[in-house]
């Protein structure tokens, strides 16, 4: 694992183009810029070119889109395609909800993606898996998780990472597991999110996305691990406040120091 992309990230400060939900976007666009790269967000098709062409990677957030801001989606991932930007699928609930698994696999037939990063529910639904997915959340199944996330990535040629209690990450060959993890973060809405915008940060410095994956999720996990074991008592609210600000402190030592991973 390349620990030392977080050191490349602060000093490149990557633009990270983020289409996100309004749910989240604020805690998104924190992260980014606590983390050390710098956070785009639009929702304009007229700017998708430009936008594209300014930035290093591209996080696209499906958790509360339109009709009408699938065409902006759609015309920025071609773009992002064009000029060889990489792209973060983050495909929020399209375990649960149907219209979101067709739109977002009609986006996926049409484009190439860097890494598509969900729960198990989600990732699932995109193998064609059957899982009882809950909402924005994982839900329960008897699948192996691993082999489930290898499935989708040899399907959609690309990196998956599956978050839950270990985090799984596969090219669709090898496989990292991750095990830095808290409770805080399925109590946080926008931690999965924040995830997904860390990973387009370092696929904007590491253009191996197996390798820029594995650090970004790493360094996100260290990050909320250190956070809920600092804490006297686990509150919801002062994590999500204090996750940013470990974004913004962490550093390589504490990431190997703390990083549990295989």
């Amino acid at each position: 694992m390349k620990i030392d992309l977080l050191d490349t990230l602060r000093k490149k400060n990557p633009i990270a183009f983020n289409i996100s939900n309004f749910v989240t976007v604020q805690d998104v666009a924190n992260g980014i810029n606590a983390l050390g790269a710098s956070p785009i967000m639009s929702e304009e098709k007229n700017e998708a070119e430009p936008m594209v062409q300014m930035a290093d990677s591209v996080t696209v957030n499906l958790g509360a889109f339109t009709e009408g801001q699938l065409e902006q989606i759609s015309a920025v991932t071609t773009f992002a395609n064009q000029y060889k930007k990489p792209i973060i699928i983050d495909p929020v609930a399209v375990g649960a909800v149907d219209y979101r698994k067709e739109r977002c696999n009609e986006l996926l037939d049409q484009i190439d993606v860097a890494v598509i990063r969900g729960n198990a529910g989600e990732i699932a639904a995109l193998a064609d898996v059957e899982w009882n997915a809950k909402g924005i959340d994982a839900g329960e199944g008897s699948g192996d998780l691993e082999e489930i996330a290898k499935k989708l990535a040899k399907k959609r040629n690309c990196v998956v990472v599956e978050s839950g209690k270990t985090d799984i990450i596969t090219d669709g060959e090898a496989v990292v597991r991750i095990y830095n993890e808290t409770d805080l973060f399925k109590l946080h809405v926008g931690s999965g999110d924040m995830l997904s915008s860390t990973i387009g940060c370092f696929c904007g410095v590491e253009h191996d996305y197996f390798e820029a994956a594995q650090t970004a999720t790493s360094v996100f996990d260290v990050a909320g691990e250190v956070v809920a074991k600092s804490m006297p008592k686990p509150l919801a609210g002062s994590f999500g406040v204090q996750l940013i600000d470990e974004l913004h402190l962490i550093d390589t030592k504490t990431v190997e120091k703390y990083a549990n991973f295989e």
